[in-house]
């Protein structure tokens, strides 16, 4: 699973026109979901997204979590983060999970921080999206385990 977490002052999602998902202070977290994804891999991007401490503290340090700043989460499907780029100049999409199965990580994900106390929204899977951002900093972090090709098993 491949990850771009965006720390936020608001994000939205709509799909033809229409509102789908909001939220305020908090991340905005694309998901591209590898197919070859393991449950424990899930869970620890979960639980590292839910306790990353990258919101300012009283001293101006990124110092503080996403519960200290009773902040919420954006999770929208990306599949185009495990795009291939490295022969030609059209992606290639081979390391993507099928669609179906996409669906049910990005569930598991989604679960697995809705569990751990932390309010969840999320965009629409297999729509067109216009995904609205305004990233606070900006603070961007990609984080990955497991999903793609290379990884031993």
């Amino acid at each position: 699973m491949r990850l771009v977490v965006q720390r936020c002052s608001r994000a939205a999602v709509r799909v033809e026109g229409e509102t789908v998902a909001e939220i305020g202070t908090g991340f905005l977290v694309l998901v591209g979901v590898g197919q070859r994804e393991r449950a424990e891999d899930v869970e620890w991007l979960a639980q590292k997204v839910a306790n990353l401490r990258v919101f300012e503290d009283h001293d101006g340090k990124m110092n503080r979590s996403l519960d200290e700043v009773s902040g919420e989460i954006l999770v929208v499907p990306q599949f185009p983060l495990y795009g291939d780029v490295s022969k030609g100049r059209r992606p290639s999409w081979a390391h993507a999970a099928p669609p179906e199965e996409a669906s049910g990580w990005i569930e598991r994900f989604s679960q697995a921080l809705e569990s751990g106390g932390v309010p969840v929204r999320h965009g629409a899977f297999q729509e067109h999206m216009e995904v609205e951002l305004v990233n606070d900093g900006p603070v961007t972090l990609v984080l990955e385990r497991g999903g793609g090709p290379d990884v031993a098993r």
